[in-house]
């Protein structure tokens, strides 16, 4: 095994290898997936000097702990949260060096879902389809991390950032989600299509990788039956059967029979995925330019 590389002595709640993910396989079938929060997984990668797309670790809630086998650069940042070095605290959003061997913990976030830690070299673990991240959705990268696994490491290959904290968006303590209607709007009631854009949401506990789920009002088709199943796309929001609404994140699977009342914009779904369980969600209806 070589010296480059991380050992995992806590894997917390989730967290998973991901870079910029592999977009273009929609007609394979493949999801996109990865780093849901991606302006966050580059500042890390920036502030340790990979380039934007190595791959990182993007923990879920409750942080992990790593013990490197020699000595790098890490920085963490996305949902804010303590982190340490052997016990000692050191700072959030920006490059620490690690001893060899030292222990790296990063705490459970104080706001916000997902913390992103970036390491110099980036994470090496083989890539599929051209892409090191984890995709929960069909199984294709690597596993989500477990306590005792040993993470390759790349060469690190430039300097790290030259800054005290880099300042990063707080997570939101309301998500406004601006909306395109359709392509499916036509399938729900006058009352639905103004509930949506007007009533007030909440972020479901059941939300995940694959999609923001909000508890609220329920949507009241005007048409019964499904329909064929029909390509999805990132920030699509499906409207199953109890008439709640999904917001598709990276993890969304290519096809779906559930119709969609409209389609977020994209620079609006990195604050989806630090959007905490209870959070409120507003949609606001934007038109097609």
């Amino acid at each position: 095994m070589t010296d480059r590389a991380l050992a995992v002595v806590r894997a917390g709640a989730l967290t998973t290898v991901q870079d910029r993910g592999r977009p273009g396989h929609a007609h394979l079938g493949v999801p996109r997936s990865g780093a849901l929060d991606a302006p966050a997984a580059a500042l890390v990668n920036r502030l340790v000097g990979n380039p934007p797309g190595a791959a990182v670790l993007e923990t879920t809630l409750t942080g992990c702990a790593l013990r490197p086998r020699c000595a790098v650069t890490v920085a963490v940042g996305g949902a804010p949260c303590p982190v340490a070095v052997d016990g000692r605290p050191v700072p959030w959003a920006a490059p620490v060096r690690v001893p060899v061997g030292a222990l790296l913990d990063v705490g459970a976030a104080d706001s916000g879902v997902r913390s992103y830690v970036a390491v110099s070299g980036g994470v090496l673990v083989e890539p599929v389809l051209g892409s090191r991240s984890t995709d929960l959705l069909s199984g294709l990268g690597p596993p989500p991390l477990a306590d005792g696994a040993v993470l390759p490491l790349g060469r690190p290959g430039g300097r790290h950032a030259r800054v005290d904290v880099a300042p990063q968006p707080a997570p939101p303590a309301e998500l406004v989600l601006r909306v395109t209607p359709g392509p499916r709007a036509d399938w729900f009631t006058p009352e639905a299509v103004r509930a949506f854009t007007s009533r007030a949401y909440r972020v479901s506990s059941a939300s995940n990788r694959t999609g923001l789920r909000v508890d609220g009002p329920a949507l009241e088709r005007a048409r019964p039956g499904e329909l064929p199943s029909e390509g999805t796309v990132l920030g699509a929001v499906q409207v199953p059967p109890d008439g709640m609404p999904v917001v598709f994140l990276a993890d969304h699977p290519t096809t779906g029979g559930y119709p969609v009342i409209g389609v977020v914009r994209t620079p609006d779904l990195p604050a989806a995925a630090q959007a905490a369980p209870g959070i409120p969600v507003r949609f606001t209806t934007v038109r097609r330019r």
